[in-house]
């Protein structure tokens, strides 16, 4: 069992990509915290994403679905929660165009269930916390993808206050939910944060992702497939830098705030696939390669994505300014850690 003394959070969706970057960054900063991960391990999660912390006493994983009210209930109790980082999110934006009643069950009604379990627990009536769970917050991870498409104008970024226009299912899932987040802080005074951030990228990311798409179909002298011309351009943000924003907001954001998360890092698909073969080539020796001279020649266009959003860019000032949070690694220092990380998890020996 946890030690009382420290505060018990439940954070949701650790198994995946960035919740699995956050909770051993999270652990080892703050030795008053045990952590009560909960997640379905779908596709995405693996819990090999977290060996670090897996033996950690203030550690603890139960496999379970956001939606389970009872569960969640449960798990309120069991733990006395004292608060919620909520990461667990169907998010690839393909399998959303094929099923997108999934996406509303987990992004939707899983985020509603959440926020009503702890509102209930955590408070007496509207706007009165229970004295025992005063500082008790929410916070709610979302995404760039709410705001909609952007112009190729450099000028032209996403802010806090940016209309939410949503062009997916994945997006429309989540902008419903961030919605559902600010209703129990409007209606109830339920203490809750969101941030929105651009694409992360960096270790434990899954395998479909672009990023790591690209690696593999390299080391394995298979095509890089690359949506319509290669030109949609994306905001990418080192996924360490990100969770330390999600820490900063988390304890010092204002209520009821939304705060957006970027990497300032644009990068078309094309000029992505272009650093990562131009890393490969200097880092994979000559005799391990499969078949073509430079991992460029397997670049291949395919038939782009329904509703392919055009570009995404965020404008962190508030976060930057309120906050004083910076990124640690621009696009050139972080595509080399993510490589490295993939060439090792691969079993390639550079």
């Amino acid at each position: 069992m946890f030690n009382n003394n420290n505060k018990t959070i439940l954070v949701t969706g650790c198994a995946g990509f960035i919740g699995s970057n956050f909770v051993p960054y999270f652990i080892d900063k703050y030795e008053n915290y045990n952590v009560v991960n909960l997640d379905l391990l779908t596709y995405a999660g693996n819990l090999e994403n977290l060996t670090e912390v897996e033996e950690n006493p203030r550690y603890k994983f139960i496999k379970g679905d956001i939606c389970n009210r009872e569960l969640v209930e449960f798990i309120f109790d069991e733990y006395d929660i004292q608060g919620v980082i909520h990461f667990a999110a169907e998010s690839h934006v393909d399998n959303s165009i094929k099923n997108p009643g999934v996406f509303v069950e987990t992004n939707v009604h899983g985020t509603f269930t959440l926020l009503d379990v702890a509102q209930k627990y955590w408070m007496e009536k509207p706007f009165t916390y229970k004295e025992k769970y005063n500082n008790c917050r929410f916070h709610h991870i979302s995404t760039d993808e709410v705001y909609g498409t952007l112009s190729d104008d450099p000028k032209d970024l996403f802010t806090e206050e940016t209309p939410y226009a949503p062009n997916s299912p994945y997006s429309a899932s989540k902008a419903s939910s961030d919605m559902i987040v600010r209703s129990y802080q409007e209606t109830y005074g339920l203490n809750t944060v969101i941030t929105n951030c651009s694409n992360n990228y960096g270790p434990k990311q899954h395998d479909e992702k672009l990023i790591p798409t690209i690696i593999r179909k390299c080391l394995a002298g298979e095509p890089i497939p690359i949506y319509g011309d290669g030109k949609n351009i994306r905001d990418w943000l080192y996924v360490l830098d990100h969770c330390k924003g999600i820490d900063l907001v988390y304890h010092t954001g204002k209520e009821a705030n939304v705060y957006n998360i970027g990497g300032r890092n644009e990068r078309t698909n094309l000029q992505i696939v272009d650093a990562i073969t131009r890393i490969l080539d200097e880092k994979v020796p000559p005799q391990q390669r499969i078949g073509k001279e430079s991992y460029k020649e397997l670049i291949t266009f395919v038939e782009d994505r329904a509703g392919h959003d055009r570009r995404y860019a965020i404008d962190a000032t508030k976060l930057e300014n309120e906050l004083g949070w910076k990124a640690d690694e621009n696009f050139e220092s972080g595509i080399i850690l993510t490589v490295d990380w993939y060439l090792q998890r691969y079993g390639v020996d550079i």
